[in-house]
């Protein structure tokens, strides 16, 4: 296979498989606040691709193409109504934060891929594929009325900065793109589920403790 069409299907895929999982958790949440189907399929559609379109406007692939390219659309659409028809997976209490874990890594190394792809330096690939992965998340928490689990406190954009740095350092010693994405993926979501699991949580700001 050409090598140019195998970096494309990559990519694709990736970027299908992180919309569909952000989607996931869009639909859970949606289903968790009792939202109606049209709202639950607003709501994954939201999570699914705001990671993705955030990206490309910034790198200016435009129009995104979460917006002309029919499959993003599906797959966000069977997200919802898969989560909204077998709601279970909203009633598990992990499911929302392991989807958006998935979501997270696999955005984290496309993003910071597709930035390279683009000319952007290392730098800037880096910080660029942190916001592709945590934009889902984040539009689909203030949809809720939830506060972001970026402001948290939690390991999370750090563990997407993680991920699209190895993304970003394979490209400098002319690894492969496949393994490569793998291992930052997988860093970025073991990462972060240590952290979930663990309750590892960066420091925040002293001497503003509440007051009863």
């Amino acid at each position: 296979m050409d090598h140019t069409i195998l970096v494309g299907t990559l990519d694709l895929v990736l970027d299908l498989f992180g919309t569909f999982m952000f989607a996931l958790s869009g639909a859970a949440a949606g289903v968790r606040h009792r939202l109606d189907l049209f709202g639950v399929l607003v709501l994954a559609f939201c999570a699914g691709t705001s990671g993705g379109i955030l990206r490309d406007l910034l790198i200016g692939a435009v129009p995104p193409t979460a917006i002309t390219d029919w499959r993003y659309l599906t797959a966000a659409v069977l997200a919802g109504l898969g989560t909204f028809w077998y709601p279970g997976i909203a009633r598990i209490r992990s499911a929302v934060p392991l989807l958006d874990s998935v979501g997270l890594a696999v955005f984290a190394v496309d993003g910071a891929k597709k930035a390279l792809d683009f000319g952007l330096g290392p730098v800037a690939a880096t910080v660029l594929g942190m916001l592709s992965a945590i934009g889902g998340g984040l539009v689909r928490d203030i949809l809720v009325s939830e506060v972001p689990v970026l402001f948290r406190s939690e390991i999370y954009a750090v563990a997407a900065l993680a991920g699209a740095s190895v993304v970003v350092l394979g490209r400098a010693l002319s690894l492969p793109a496949g393994p490569t994405a793998v291992a930052g993926a997988l860093l970025c979501l073991g990462l972060r589920l240590t952290a979930i699991r663990r309750g590892w949580k960066l420091p925040i700001a002293g001497g503003m403790e509440e007051t009863p």
